[in-house]
């Protein structure tokens, strides 16, 4: 049993489950192009079907943009930054059906043009970890904790990503939503990577950028929810009121400490 530390706070632990997106890289660096590419093909497919206004990227999304309506950041409560990717799908379809389209149609069109901004994305590959992350997860692997991945995201996307950045094998199960009958904030994903990696929900702790993340923790009984808001530094935990379920909040990874 080894014990994570952070400001004076400590925990004992046998496991690690990191959400992903926010969590282990950065979100713009790999979503914000996506993104981009995304909703202007989207802006594209409302003028053909004779939509004048296109559609508002912060209301329906969370996105937020700059005067050029070029998206520079998203709600970190929103759709983007919690929801699945069918749920992001259904979103945007419902703007295309507003426009005219049978939602049938309107689906179809939504998945060919997210499958165009997907495969921008595998062609950058801009997968940029947190600040300390490769040094904290070398920590646990010597410490002897077990690491595990529990993420919104489908799975295979997951297991690509953690492969972008070079850090596949130090995870024992990697949990995506398509593995789940119920998603974040339920418990289900935490539950069964304990599962997975052999213990109990007591024995883990939960790491995270959204409050869904913490209440995933909560609801399974994780002994410690730790929040992640990168941009916030040393008074992170007096400005993140969306991380409200957070034990405690960090900023990057070197702010946390394993003892074995």
């Amino acid at each position: 049993m080894a014990t994570i530390e952070v400001r004076g706070q400590q925990a004992a632990c046998k496991a690690i489950l990191f959400d992903k997106d926010g969590t282990l890289l950065n979100f713009m660096g790999l979503w914000g192009s996506w993104a981009a590419v995304l909703t202007d093909l989207m802006e594209r497919k409302l003028a053909e079907l004779g939509s004048q206004g296109g559609f508002n990227k912060s209301t329906l999304l969370g996105l937020q943009t700059d005067e050029r309506n070029r998206v520079i950041g998203y709600d970190k409560t929103g759709p983007v930054a919690m929801g699945t990717e069918e749920e992001i799908i259904a979103l945007l379809a419902s703007t295309l059906y507003a426009a005219g389209l049978p939602w049938n149609e309107a689906i179809t069109a939504v998945r060919e043009l997210n499958s165009a901004a997907m495969a921008e994305l595998k062609r950058r590959r801009e997968a940029v970890p947190l600040p300390g992350l490769r040094d904290f997860v070398q920590s646990c692997r010597e410490a002897g904790v077990k690491l595990a991945v529990v993420t919104s995201d489908s799975t295979s996307e997951a297991l690509e990503h953690l492969k972008w950045l070079g850090i596949r094998d130090a995870f024992t199960s990697v949990v995506g939503r398509d593995r789940v009958a119920r998603g974040k904030p339920g418990p289900d994903m935490a539950l069964l990577a304990c599962r997975e990696l052999g213990l109990s929900p007591g024995e883990a702790v939960v790491i995270g950028d959204s409050n869904a993340d913490m209440q995933m923790g909560k609801r399974a009984g994780v002994v410690m929810n730790i929040g992640v808001a990168e941009e916030y530094g040393e008074k992170a935990q007096d400005a993140v009121v969306y991380l409200r379920d957070a034990d405690v909040i960090i900023s990057n990874y070197r702010e946390l400490t394993i003892h074995p």
